[in-house]
C-alpha cells in the first residue's frame, strides 16, 4: 500500500487549477474514449478534476457475473501486486467519467479500485435524458439481491486480475451509498466501506425489501457514512436517526453530516460540489479504508 501519497489527490481538491481541470469538452471526449457514455443532467457542470492514468494499469475490463459478463471500469497501480481492492458504486448515471477519476484516484494512493456496470440488465442510464426518466426505465427495476451478487463477483474477479481478496473494501455516492450500507451487511469478508449520500431510510418494496436503517444489526464491516445538512432528499433526522440506532447497536459505523454540503458534495463536475466539505472528507475517507484493514 502506498501510504503518504494523499498529498497531491488533496490538492486538487485545494486548488482547482487550469492544469488539473478539464472542460467540458474533454469530459465528454474521454467517456467516448473509455467506452462508457453519461446522461445528459451531470454535464450540467462545466468541470470535473482530471486523474491522469499515468504509472497505472487502467480501463474497460469485463467480469463474469453469472448470466452475463458486465462490463465495468478497472484502475490499479501499475507495479507489483496484489493490491488491497475497493469496489466504486456508481451513482444512477452509471459509470461515467467521474466514476472513473474516482477508481483512478484510488489506485493513486495504492488500490486496485472497480467500478462494475450493476445496470447492465435492466438498461443503459444514459439513454435517458432526465432523471425520472433514468429512474422509471432503469434505476427502479434492480433488485437489491442481483446488486450483492454483481458486487460478489466484482470482488471475486478483482481478487484474479492483480486484487488481494482478504483486503476488500467499498464505496459509493448516491444510489450507491445505499448500495454500500446493504454490502456491509451482505458480505462478511468486506473490511470497511464508505458511503457518500446514500439513502438510509424508505418504505420497503419488493426489490427493496430493507433499507440501511432496517440492518444495522447484521452490519459486518465498519462504515463511515458522509452526508450534507442542505440535502433535501436525505433528510437530516433521518441520518441522526441512522447515527442513534449504530450507536445503540454498538456498531464500528458511523455517519458524519457537513451543514453547508448539499447532496453531491464529492462530485465535482455537480453545481452542488462542495470544495471545502470534500477537501475534508476526501482524506477521511482514505483515512477510514486504511484503519480498517483495507
Amino acid at each position: 500500500m502506498q501510504t503518504g501519497s494523499q498529498q497531491p489527490l488533496q490538492q486538487e481538491f485545494d486548488s482547482l487549477s487550469p492544469a488539473r481541470v478539464a472542460n467540458r469538452r474533454e469530459f465528454v471526449a474521454g467517456l467516448v474514449a473509455s467506452g462508457f457514455a453519461l446522461a445528459v443532467p451531470p454535464v450540467a457542470a462545466q468541470s470535473v478534476i482530471k486523474t491522469p492514468a499515468d504509472g497505472l494499469v487502467a480501463g474497460t475490463v469485463e467480469i463474469p457475473a453469472g448470466d452475463i459478463t458486465l462490463r465495468g471500469y478497472r484502475a490499479m497501480p501499475a507495479g507489483k501486486g496484489p493490491f488491497p481492492v475497493v469496489l466504486v458504486v456508481e451513482e444512477i448515471f452509471g459509470v461515467h467519467e467521474w466514476i472513473q477519476d474516482i477508481c483512478r484516484r484510488l489506485a493513486k494512493v495504492g488500490y486496485l479500485a472497480v467500478a462494475p456496470d450493476l445496470f447492465a440488465r435492466q438498461g443503459d442510464p444514459t439513454q435517458y435524458d432526465t432523471i425520472p426518466k433514468i429512474f422509471e426505465n432503469v434505476i427502479s427495476k434492480v433488485p437489491d439481491a442481483q446488486v450483492m451478487r454483481d458486487l460478489d463477483a466484482a470482488a471475486a474477479w478483482a481478487g484474479k486480475n492483480g486484487g488481494n481478496a482478504a483486503r476488500l473494501g467499498i464505496t459509493g455516492f448516491c444510489w450507491g451509498g445505499r448500495i454500500t450500507w446493504l454490502y456491509a451487511a451482505h458480505n462478511p469478508n468486506l473490511k470497511a466501506g464508505v458511503a457518500w449520500y446514500g439513502r438510509l431510510v424508505s418504505a420497503p418494496s419488493e426489490l427493496s425489501p430493507k433499507h440501511p436503517i432496517d440492518l444495522v444489526g447484521e452490519i459486518k464491516a465498519p462504515v463511515l457514512g458522509f452526508y450534507g445538512g442542505k440535502d433535501q432528499g436525505i433528510p437530516v433526522d433521518s441520518v441522526e436517526k441512522m447515527g442513534a440506532a449504530l450507536k445503540a447497536a454498538g456498531s464500528r459505523s458511523e455517519v458524519r453530516i457537513y451543514p453547508e454540503a448539499d447532496h453531491g458534495f464529492l462530485a465535482d463536475y455537480r453545481p452542488s460540489f462542495n470544495p471545502a466539505a470534500a477537501a475534508d472528507a476526501w482524506p477521511k475517507a482514505l483515512a477510514w479504508l486504511q484503519q480498517h484493514g483495507v
